[in-house]
C-alpha cells in the first residue's frame, strides 16, 4: 500500500497556473467525482495557494494524480510539469502535517489551513472517496496541527494573507488614519482584511459585495465599517486603496472599469491588492497611469519577515511533527500487514477446526468439557506457533518489504491485501 502526493503551490508555480488548478467548495464535488476516474480513494486539498492530491493505492500513483490535474484543468504537460512537486509515503506524510501545522504555508502559523485540511476529509468522505489509511492520515494530520498550535507559539499573533495585504498597503502609501479602503469581498478573507485596516486605525472602511445583505452583515459585525452604496467603479473612484478578496470563478475588475475609474482622477493614486486566487482584477489594469496593482505573489517580502520572525517557534513545531509522523508511521506499517496476518490467522484456524472436527469423529464421544480442554489447546499450539512469524512481520515490514509479500507466497494467502474502509 503507498500513499502519494502531487501538487503546486505558492513556492513552486506562478499564480497563472495556481488559478487554473483552483479547486473551490463549489466545484470540490465534482473534481472529486472526476478524481473517482483516477483513483479508488483521494482526497483533494485546495486553498488560495496550493491545490493537491493524495491518494492511496496498492502501487505508487502519482502518474494517476498527475493525470486527473491535467484533466480537471485542461492543461498539458508541458505547462504542468515543471511546477508540480511529488511524495510518497513517509514523505507525504511529513508533508501534510507541515501543511495542517502552517509551516508550509506563506504565512508562517496561519490559522485557516487547519480548517481547510478538515474540510477536505469531509468533502471526501461525503463522496465515499476515503478509506480506513487516508481518513487516519488526515485525522493525524489535524491532530498533529492543533498540537503544534497549543504547545508551540506559532500560532501567536498570527497573521493571514488578508492582514499581510494591508500591511502592504500601508509600506507603500504610509500612514492609512486618512486614507479611504474598499475591502471588496464580504467571505472570511473580507473580514479579516476590514478586521486588519481597523486595528491600523482606518477610520474609513467600506466593504462592497455583490450580496448587500452579507456585506450589512459583516459590517454589523465590525461595528466601524461601512457598506457600498454605489456601484463598484463608483467606490473605487473614492478609494486611496482597494484590496479584493472575492471567491468569484471570473474577473471582478476588468481593465477598462478601472480605466473609466482614472479618468475622473488622474492626478490621484489608487493601490489596488489583490489576494483572491483566481484572480479579481485583469493583470493589465497594472499597466495604467497613476494605479498600482499587487497580486498575492507580490506578498512575499512581508511573509518572508513573518517566517524570519517565527524561526524558533518553527523549530519547536518541527520537533512535533516529527514525533507525530514517527507515531503515524509505526501505525502505518501496522496496518501494511494487517491484512496478511488477518488472512494467516484465519487460513491457520480453518484448519485447526477441520483437523478438530476429524479427530472428535475418531475419539469417544467425549463430555463438554473435555471437548472445551481439546478445544483451548488446540487454539493455543496455533496461537503459540504464529505468535514469533507475526510479531517480526510487525517488526520488519518496514524495513524489508519482501516479508510480506514472501509469508503470503509461502502460505498461500488468498485476498491479503485488502484494508478496512
Amino acid at each position: 500500500m503507498h500513499v502519494s502526493t502531487v501538487g503546486v503551490n505558492h513556492s513552486t508555480a506562478p499564480i497563472v497556473l495556481r488559478e487554473k488548478l483552483t479547486i473551490n467548495s463549489v466545484k470540490l464535488p465534482d473534481s472529486l467525482q472526476l478524481l473517482r476516474h483516477h483513483v479508488a480513494h483521494g482526497i483533494i486539498l485546495s486553498t488560495c495557494n496550493r491545490t493537491e492530491v493524495y491518494a492511496v493505492d496498492s502501487y505508487p500513483s502519482e502518474q494517476a494524480n498527475i493525470d486527473f490535474l491535467k484533466a480537471w484543468a485542461g492543461i498539458p504537460d508541458m505547462d504542468l510539469l515543471p511546477y508540480i512537486y511529488t511524495y510518497r509515503d513517509e514523505a507525504t506524510f511529513e508533508h501534510l502535517f507541515h501543511v495542517a501545522s502552517g509551516l508550509d504555508s506563506m504565512v508562517i502559523g496561519e490559522f485557516e489551513v487547519l480548517g481547510q485540511v478538515k474540510q477536505a476529509l469531509e468533502a471526501a468522505e461525503k463522496t465515499g472517496m476515503v478509506n480506513l489509511p487516508l481518513r487516519n492520515l488526515f485525522r493525524s494530520a489535524i491532530r498533529t496541527g492543533r498540537r503544534v498550535r497549543r504547545e508551540t507559539g506559532i500560532s501567536k499573533n498570527a497573521l493571514s494573507i488578508s492582514s499581510v495585504a494591508v500591511t502592504l498597503a500601508q509600506g507603500i502609501i504610509g500612514d492609512l488614519n486618512d486614507r479611504r479602503i474598499l475591502v471588496i469581498g464580504a467571505g472570511e478573507a473580507g473580514r479579516l482584511v476590514a478586521s486588519a485596516a481597523r486595528k491600523r486605525g482606518v477610520s474609513q472602511i467600506v466593504i462592497y459585495n455583490r450580496s448587500r445583505e452579507r456585506a450589512l452583515a459583516l459590517a454589523e459585525t465590525l461595528g466601524t465599517t461601512m457598506v457600498a452604496s454605489g456601484t463598484l467603479t463608483e467606490e473605487l473612484a473614492a478609494a486611496d486603496i482597494a484590496i479584493s478578496c472575492t471567491a468569484a470563478p471570473h474577473l471582478v475588475l476588468k481593465g477598462y472599469q478601472v480605466e473609466e475609474v482614472m479618468r475622473a482622477r488622474p492626478d490621484r493614486p489608487l493601490v489596488i491588492i489583490d489576494i483572491a486566487v483566481p484572480r479579481d482584477v485583469a493583470p493589465e489594469v497594472r499597466q495604467l497611469s497613476n494605479v498600482f496593482l499587487y497580486n498575492i505573489d507580490d506578498l512575499t517580502e512581508v511573509c518572508d519577515l513573518n517566517r524570519n520572525q517565527r524561526e524558533q517557534e518553527s523549530q519547536e513545531a518541527m520537533e512535533i511533527i516529527q514525533d507525530e509522523v514517527a507515531k503515524f508511521t509505526a501505525w502505518w506499517q501496522a496496518l501494511e500487514v494487517r491484512p496478511i496476518i488477518a488472512t494467516l490467522v484465519k487460513k491457520a484456524d480453518n484448519i485447526r477446526r477441520a483437523q478438530l472436527a476429524m479427530t472428535l469423529k475418531k475419539l469417544p464421544k467425549l463430555t463438554d468439557e473435555e471437548q472445551n480442554s481439546l478445544e483451548a489447546m488446540t487454539e493455543a499450539i496455533v496461537t503459540k506457533v504464529l505468535n514469533d512469524p507475526i510479531q517480526y512481520l510487525k517488526k520488519n515490514t518496514a524495513n524489508n518489504k519482501d516479508y510480506a509479500h514472501m509469508v503470503s507466497e509461502l502460505f498461500r494467502l488468498k485476498g491479503s491485501n485488502r484494508y478496512d474502509e
